[in-house]
């Protein structure tokens, strides 16, 4: 009988999750996590299978543990910004998120998932201004919307300031 290797379990797993067996991969994946508490990639794809499962509070410790290391390649490392982040917001700890995404957001400033998520938390904690300002910038730069296009200027203006009010009587 031959030993599979850390890479065969973990890839197995990933597989699982991608076939719809998220339960199977969910329980392959904290069997890895517990023989390689220091593997961030392990611990990433265990956090990703319980967000997925709507286990967002047991995903927590995983991401954490995964962002905690250096050893977390940098497609992982975002994925699990954007994966901490949102699941904060949707456990209700909104400061969490706000400060997890902006986090990410120094390290990679041009992700439109941080800044679509980082909105959504910044609406949560009642900073409407700044998510309209970040949604708004967002849809003036990426989108490929002709009409939204045609006013991409317009839009990236009142970006900065819907409050803006021009001329007098208006």
């Amino acid at each position: 009988m031959t030993t599979q290797s850390r890479d065969e379990l973990l890839a197995e797993a990933v597989e699982l999750r991608v076939r719809g067996e998220a339960e199977r991969a969910r329980d392959r994946l904290v069997a890895l996590a517990d023989q390689y508490p220091d593997d961030a990639v392990i611990s990433y794809q265990t956090a990703w299978t319980h967000d997925g499962l709507g286990l967002e509070a047991e995903a927590v410790a995983y991401y954490e543990r995964a962002l905690d290391s250096t050893d977390l390649p940098d497609e992982d490392r975002l994925g699990a910004l954007v994966g901490l982040g949102s699941t904060f917001r949707i456990l209700g700890r909104y400061e969490d998120a706000v400060r997890t995404l902006r986090g990410g957001l120094e390290r990679f400033p041009d992700d439109g998932a941080l800044r679509t998520f980082l909105a959504m938390a910044l609406f949560n904690t009642g900073q409407h201004d700044e998510a309209m300002r970040i949604l708004l910038d967002l849809l003036a730069t990426t989108s490929e919307d002709p009409q939204v296009r045609a006013y991409r200027v317009a839009i990236g203006h009142y970006a900065k300031d819907l409050r803006e009010i021009v001329g007098e009587g208006a």
